[in-house]
């Protein structure tokens, strides 16, 4: 079995211990072997593959697959709890101009800096993800009100539309933010996700730099 130790310097270690039983001439136990063998390196290996397993290489985000799982979860609980969740997708605008003009260095360090300031306009409890390219979107579980969602997105939106200085170059992004709501506007976590998406979509139909709830037609 796995136990953790402790080092003189007070640092915690992970040890695989394994006890064999000795018999003594009169076949009843007489001693016990104890070996133990340090894994720490391996168990942060194995933490450091599932951390990239479930996370973006670049912003250090959850990616496609842990947002997924997110999502369900935060759509179970909110049953649970009689709430709402608010899916909000987002895509910045333009970003493909910056990696033309500047280079993709430049480009990815605003990825970076854009998921800093997204992480800085939730709750702990929310989850903000990077699904592709310049692609985002935030879970809010456990919410009361469509406005709570409207709060979220106008902090997003004013947050990114500051300008941001990347090695040397001043940069000026917008967003465009969809938001769909369960079980409001869906009871299906795909479904969500495309109501969400269209909505993103026309928020950039309605000069970008916006959001937009799904709306039924």
């Amino acid at each position: 079995n796995e136990t953790e130790e402790r080092h003189k310097d007070g640092s915690l270690y992970t040890v695989q211990q394994t006890i064999t039983p000795l018999q003594g001439e009169t076949n009843e136990i007489a001693h016990y072997i104890s070996i133990q063998e340090d894994v720490s390196a391996q168990k942060l290996a194995e933490q450091r593959i599932q951390h990239m397993a479930h996370h973006d290489a670049l912003t250090g985000l959850p990616n496609r697959s842990l947002f997924f799982d997110r999502l369900k979860q935060a759509a179970a609980i909110s049953k649970r709890a009689a709430k709402h969740v608010a899916l909000l997708f987002l895509d910045l605008d333009p970003f493909k101009p910056v990696n033309d003009s500047h280079g993709h260095t430049v480009g990815d360090a605003l990825l970076k800096a854009v998921a800093e300031r997204l992480q800085n306009c939730v709750r702990e409890s929310d989850t903000v993800a990077r699904i592709a390219g310049d692609e985002f979107t935030v879970i809010l579980p456990r919410i009361d009100h469509r406005a709570d969602a409207t709060v979220v997105a106008e902090k997003i939106v004013k947050s990114i539309s500051e300008p941001f200085l990347i090695d040397g170059h001043t940069i000026h992004i917008g967003v465009s933010i969809g938001i769909a709501l369960y079980p409001d506007d869906a009871l299906d976590e795909q479904e969500l996700i495309r109501l969400a998406d269209e909505a993103m979509y026309d928020a950039k139909h309605h000069g970008r730099n916006t959001y937009r709830f799904h709306t039924p037609a």
